[in-house]
């Protein structure tokens, strides 16, 4: 979801995690129902719409997001965390008072959702800004390295330090997404032309690799002296990308402890597996990787109509 975005009415990512596919000693041929172990939703625009004047009402009554989501069966809430957003402070000018998405507004968001007995998800994009296929653009605060060792030790301080940080305060998030959308990698655009990129469809495998395996590392560290054992979660877009993508960075790139595998799932875009085909692709995952498989974005518009003055990017 991007700023612009920001509809009238509620526009939040959806995530669907899947603990199970089947059950292999079952000999009916009758599938076994699945159940889901979360229900969740990304809620890191909701301190920014309450700070400029916006209303979550349900039932007719004003009520903090956090809770709504929580009554109507939500049991996990996503955040996206940015390295130094200082462009979320500028947009609104001289009244901007504070940052949106850094590690304070994520704190806050952590607070107030483990208050209403969710859990977290914490998406570290490894960026200033928003982190997809597209656009994997370096911190600014990284962008003169030069050495890929230099650049794991700076991501690896950086997420031990992050979650020590709220571990310390008793918000340690339950899970934690390395990288978001990581198609062709982490810190690939906008780079200077000395800096170890990690764009694996130009086939860094082992530099995106060790920068995960780092990350990783970090993460286990905090968890290994917190109450609250983190898992892991690596994260693509598209279903059509997951076997290609989690197939070479196991191997080429050599990382395995990681706990989920994770994608978006947009149907009106992701066009190439059909709704109906979704449950076989997520129990082929699962027992391919011997892992969990969360659906980490989902949505569909409720309707096509323009109801507000933003752009509506599903189009008639």
């Amino acid at each position: 979801m991007k700023f612009k975005m920001m509809m009238s009415g509620l526009l939040f990512t959806l995530l669907l995690f899947v603990s199970g596919c089947k059950d292999s000693t079952h000999t009916d041929p009758t599938p076994v129902e699945t159940k889901l172990t979360y229900y969740g939703a990304d809620l890191s625009y909701a301190n920014q719409i309450l700070d400029h004047g916006g209303v979550f009402k349900d039932g007719g009554e004003a009520r903090t997001p956090y809770k709504i989501f929580k009554d109507h069966g939500t049991n996990l809430v996503r955040l996206r965390l940015w390295h130094n957003p200082a462009w979320t402070k500028e947009l609104y000018g001289a009244s901007g008072t504070q940052l949106y998405n850094d590690l304070y507004d994520v704190e806050k968001s952590i607070k107030l959702s483990k208050e209403q007995g969710l859990q977290v998800l914490l998406d570290f994009h490894y960026s200033d800004s928003w982190a997809d296929p597209a656009r994997q653009d370096v911190p600014a605060a990284w962008a003169d390295i030069t050495d890929i060792a230099v650049l794991k030790d700076s991501v690896y301080n950086y997420t031990f330090k992050v979650l020590s940080y709220l571990n310390g305060k008793g918000l340690m998030p339950e899970l934690v997404q390395v990288g978001n959308e990581t198609n062709c990698g982490m810190m690939f655009t906008n780079a200077k032309a000395e800096f170890p990129t990690c764009n694996v469809c130009n086939g860094q495998w082992s530099q995106m690799g060790g920068v995960i395996n780092k990350a990783i590392d970090a993460i286990k560290n905090v968890s290994a002296v917190s109450s609250i054992k983190t898992k892991i979660i690596l994260h693509v877009a598209d279903p059509k990308n997951v076997t290609w993508w989690f197939d070479n960075i196991t191997t080429k790139g050599g990382v395995s402890n990681f706990d989920i595998v994770g994608f978006s799932y947009y149907p009106i875009w992701h066009t190439t597996v059909a709704i109906n085909d979704i449950s076989t692709n997520v129990s082929a995952f699962k027992s391919k990787y011997n892992k969990d498989v969360m659906i980490m974005e989902t949505a569909f518009p409720w309707t096509p109509d323009g109801d507000d003055s933003y752009n509506n990017q599903f189009g008639g």
